[in-house]
């Protein structure tokens, strides 16, 4: 358990306090056996109140607003907690996923997490970009089993408006969700992603489109670590890869 409590420790700045500490607190002291609420005080000595978002600090947030999404219908989904499981593995390597694996167990029984108040926390201390992130992960954790049921996105829409992202940036990542295939967007959707409709000019488009590459640009995330730039930069795959589709449909 130390290398655990080590690990947590130094990897955490400000996601230690407010209420996203105390949903750690009780993950600790009662998920874990050994943890207590000294340990979340130990931690946060290690660490430090920094300022900022560091990587600790986003994968703490993703786990706890995933365990919302994944409990949004009532019930836990195997396939994505699988997702989540392997998203983890992918980006940090599996003996550190499954540290992390195991406090997202803790997070999943918590039962009365406060999504606004830890929306609030998260916004306070992290950056535009990084929140972004944060939504398109959740709505891969929604999709996983095939289909983003209603209740799934209305879930993701109250965490996105508690993290005062925008009502076309959701739009926009929700939109990279509902493709008809693995290679081709609906038209609707290839303009959603741009944020912008079907009577744009021809010149709005190529704006809408530089607006947005300079928005999810990948070094945006670097601050997080090279993990997280991989993901943003399939996010900045979809952005182009819509506006291809534009370009070929208008014959740009």
């Amino acid at each position: 358990m130390a290398n655990f409590a080590k690990w947590l420790g130094g990897s955490l700045g400000w996601s230690l306090g407010g209420p996203i500490g105390g949903i750690l607190g009780f993950v600790l002291g009662s998920f874990i056996d050994g943890f207590s609420e000294g340990d979340i005080t130990n931690a946060r000595q290690t660490s430090g109140r920094i300022k900022g978002t560091g990587a600790g600090d986003f994968e703490i947030s993703l786990l706890i607003l995933a365990a919302v999404v994944i409990k949004a219908d009532g019930k836990v989904n195997r396939r994505e907690l699988d997702f989540v499981r392997s998203s983890f593995i992918g980006m940090y390597g599996e003996e550190k996923a499954n540290k992390a694996f195991k406090l997202f167990g803790g997070i999943i029984k918590k039962n009365d997490i406060s999504t606004r108040q830890v929306c609030i926390q998260i916004r306070q201390h992290m950056a535009h970009a990084s929140r972004l992130q944060l939504l398109h992960f959740l709505f891969g954790i929604a999709k996983v089993d095939g289909l983003v049921s209603q209740v799934e996105i209305n879930t993701i829409k109250r965490i996105s408006v508690y993290l005062y992202i925008s009502n076309r940036d959701f739009e926009s990542i929700k939109a990279m969700f509902h493709s008809v295939s693995s290679n081709k967007y609906t038209s609707n959707n290839a303009y959603k992603i741009l944020e912008i409709t079907k009577n744009a000019t021809d010149a709005e488009v190529k704006k809408a489109y530089r607006k947005l590459v300079k928005k999810h640009h990948p070094d945006k995330l670097r601050h997080l670590g090279e993990e997280y730039q991989k993901g943003a930069e399939e996010k900045f795959r979809q952005i182009q890869k819509a506006y291809e589709q534009i370009q070929k449909e208008r014959g740009m």
